[in-house]
């Protein structure tokens, strides 16, 4: 038997594959199915939801309005509540119960969703037996969780419930009718989980250094299932990685925490004037007009009260309107500023709270990165309807309404890695991105991640090539996107995957969508439909609860393309894109002599290339933006946003490569009228054929180099395969000598081998294997730090 070596690592495993639906029409053809309309595999329109992708005439959805009172225990680590919920029911349908989440059951031995994945022992031996020392044995409460301790109607009868895992079901006592409304009681209590080592997200963070908490409550009060016309209720257990389904409502939240705490949460705070001091009130009050962040509570004041802890308490009173939940944070860690920005004439305050250990990223970026994603996403989709937005530094990555967790702390002398200063941004906008999705178009996050994380992904991308034209983006531009679309078929699945069961988590609910949405916007419809399109679908679903045919519908509808092809390859199937330019026959025309037989291919020369239009991350959208005059990017706009590196990152190396190309010439096979033949003589024919290699149909798109040094960029639209789905050739006629060809020369269509791109042909360009240091905690700088070692020093 072979020893095995005991550690403390953790493991975490997952075996996980699926295979594409089949929803070819003619699967013994090569032609017939890529271009066939979804038909049936979308569901049927009705009265709630168009065929045109709007909510119909019949549209419904539920409403819950809560009333919550709560008290923070900071030495017991314990959140303890009581809510009212006034529950409306809309729908056309009479209900005997009513389905509750109970997301801190997450961190329950007993009532956790209980999703597993299988696990093996590793080849180097080592494995965490903390995992492993108690399986098999009778399972002992570990005392997470929600405790429920009581549950009653307006007049304070017992209701009846049943607690199913992360669910509780509360039963009615009689039906609740179309048109009628509920009010009831629940009252609660958990034990806060050590986020940083028990996962999830919320928690507490525990600073050893000077005995603090920092807290993020979050899915913490028990909340209502969505009820809808197209699932009834969604109440699908929650295993962690799946989100949420929510209803809309308006929120009235007293919390009750140490003194000398600060709390930022979902909605505007009533009592400001009550909880902060006259110093503070009065800072909060200049920042409603402050050009700059400002400081409501200093770093100064923010260290002093690590050190010196308050002994009681004080309640901090919050409303919000319309949202479909409610988070909050509190600890006595917290600087905190804040600046508005105004978006079609209405205010927002921008807000940032954050510990001494960010405070040198986030003092300089935070707010003002808030500023920047309200107005981009406002430009989009819809204006941003609520009053405020905050950016909480938690080593985190989360959102809810108005309010978000994210990452991004400076070493200890307060410089930072690039890498964790473009990690920090990036997390922002997506974070406080999300409050356009789901937080207002209000998907469903449990069944398709993607509808909120991919359409959030490719309007953060957007969002970070105007804030900087060289913003080294990880998801949207195609190219990007490559290293997965290579991977073997079982190690992919759709995008239209449930939540759950996706096994490339990252790549295929975040990247893929967003990656496929940049090209719909760049290379298919052009931006002006594109737009157009994505800003229909977010005005018809604002505050609504859209599903993917919603979403397909709308963007065809609006925009007046077919694009059921799209979304049948890029979101239904596997298929990936390869495009080969199999062969190029060249021929030069000779208008004034008899038809006669080619002449033999005449022997070319050498010709030195230019180096490419882009750098490593220079996609096409970067180079669009660059040209429209309209686009100002916020680091030129506000040079204080521009640090060591943004100067650091400036150069840029050439690239040059060397080929050889041949040519031969054709004539006419009917003599030419005069003009004709002034017009023709000397001009150049050029067939092309190409090999659809991948499977995923996509635009061709051409990039004729020329002997006299210019170039021409061609495109072929996708619907060039549709007679043929694996072959075409066509012709081209040009007018100046072609000495090479590439195929997708700013890799707008994510080609998966660039290798059979080129004519004659060119080699792939090598990788350079780049890793970068481990990280204890998400956010804390990482990677190689050049700020601690000015040029010149050692």
């Amino acid at each position: 038997m072979k020893k095995l070596l005991i550690c403390t690592s953790l493991l975490a495993g997952l075996s996980i594959s699926s295979r594409a639906q089949n929803i070819q029409n003619n699967p013994g053809s090569n032609h017939g199915n890529k271009f066939e309309q979804l038909g049936t595999i979308l569901p049927t329109p009705n009265s709630y939801r168009t065929a045109s992708g709007a909510p119909g005439n019949a549209y419904w959805q539920q409403r819950a309005d809560y009333e919550i009172r709560c008290t923070l225990d900071e030495q017991q680590t314990k959140i303890t509540g009581i809510e009212t919920v006034t529950y409306y029911n809309n729908s056309p349908d009479a209900l005997s119960y009513l389905w509750l989440q109970l997301d801190e059951n997450q961190h329950s031995n007993i009532n956790n969703a209980n999703y597993q994945s299988g696990s093996t022992l590793p080849a180097d031996g080592q494995v965490d037996l903390r995992t492993l020392e108690k399986m098999g044995e009778p399972l002992t409460d570990n005392g997470f969780g929600v405790k429920i301790s009581q549950v009653t109607d307006a007049s304070g009868q017992k209701l009846a419930y049943t607690v199913n895992k992360t669910m509780m079901r509360i039963e009615l006592k009689q039906f609740l009718k179309p048109g009628e409304k509920i009010i009831f009681n629940v009252g609660w209590s958990y034990k806060i989980a050590d986020r940083m080592r028990q996962g999830g997200r919320g928690g507490y963070e525990y600073f050893e250094g000077d005995g603090n908490y920092l807290f993020t409550i979050t899915q913490w009060y028990p909340r209502l299932c969505v009820y809808s016309d197209f699932q009834g209720w969604q109440n699908h257990q929650f295993a962690g990685r799946g989100e949420f389904a929510l209803v809309f409502g308006n929120f009235n939240v007293q919390m009750t925490v140490p003194a000398d705490h600060v709390v930022g949460a979902t909605g505007e705070c009533q009592n400001y004037s009550q909880v902060l001091d006259a110093t503070q009130y009065a800072r909060w009050q200049k920042a409603q007009s402050s050009k700059e962040p400002l400081e409501i509570v200093t770093l100064a004041e923010a260290q002093k009260a690590e050190v010196k802890k308050a002994g009681n308490t004080k309640t901090w009173i919050f409303k919000a309107e319309n949202v479909r939940d409610f988070a909050w944070t509190s600890s006595r860690k917290y600087v905190w500023d804040a600046m508005p920005t105004v978006i079609e004439g209405k205010k927002i305050m921008c807000m940032s709270f954050y510990g001494k250990e960010a405070y040198g990223l986030y003092r300089r970026y935070s707010t003002k990165v808030i500023a920047h994603t309200l107005q981009s996403y406002s430009k989009f989709t819809i204006p941003y309807p609520y009053p405020v937005a905050q950016s909480v530094e938690a080593a985190n990555g989360m959102e809810y309404p108005m309010i978000c967790f994210n990452y991004g702390r400076t070493e200890k002398d307060g410089t930072y890695s690039e890498a964790t200063k473009n990690g920090m941004i990036g997390v922002i906008i997506h974070e406080v991105g999300h409050n356009f999705f789901p937080m207002i178009v209000n998907s469903d996050e449990r069944q398709w991640t993607w509808m909120d994380e991919g359409l959030n992904t490719f309007c953060q991308y957007l969002t970070e090539t105007l804030f900087d034209n060289q913003f080294p983006s990880r998801r949207g531009p195609a190219w990007a996107i490559v290293d997965y679309m290579k991977l073997p078929k079982d190690e992919l699945e759709p995008i239209m995957t449930n939540s759950e069961n996706i096994n490339q988590f990252g790549p295929n609910a975040y990247a893929k969508p967003a990656t496929g949405l940049n090209i719909l916007r760049e290379t298919i419809m052009g931006r002006e439909l594109f737009d157009y399109a994505f800003k229909e679908y977010a005005r018809r679903w604002a505050f609504r609860h859209p599903t993917p045919a919603d979403f397909f519908r709308t963007m065809e509808d609006a925009s007046g393309e077919d694009l059921d092809w799209f979304w049948r390859g890029w979101f239904y199937g596997t298929d990936v894109c390869d495009i080969a330019l199999d062969s190029v026959k060249a021929f030069q025309i000779d208008a004034h002599a008899v038809p006669q037989p080619l002449a033999k291919a005449e022997a070319g020369g050498l010709r030195q290339l230019d180096r490419p239009l882009l750098p490593g991350f220079d996609d096409i959208s970067a180079i669009r933006n660059r040209a429209d005059t309209s686009i100002h990017f916020l680091t030129d706009r506000d040079t204080s946003l521009r640090d060591f590196y943004w100067r650091y990152g400036r150069n840029q190396e050439p690239y040059n490569t060397r080929f050889t190309y041949t040519t031969a010439s054709i004539t006419p096979t009917e003599q030419l009228d005069e003009a004709a033949r002034k017009k023709f003589h000397g001009q150049y024919l050029y067939e092309l054929v190409f090999t659809n290699k991948g499977g995923l149909v996509m635009p061709v798109i051409i990039e004729w180099n020329f002997a006299d040094g210019t170039k021409q960029v061609e495109k072929i639209p996708a619907q060039i395969w549709r007679q043929n789905e694996q072959h075409f050739g066509k012709t081209f006629l040009h007018a100046k000598e072609v000495k090479s060809i590439r195929i997708d020369p700013f890799r707008e269509t994510a080609d998966i081998d660039e290798s059979n791109n080129s004519w004659p042909q060119v080699a792939a360009m090598g990788k350079f294997k780049a890793f970068k240091a481990k990280q204890a905690t998400r956010g804390q700088s990482e990677g190689p730090n050049p700020m601690q070692y000015p040029a010149g020093k050692k």
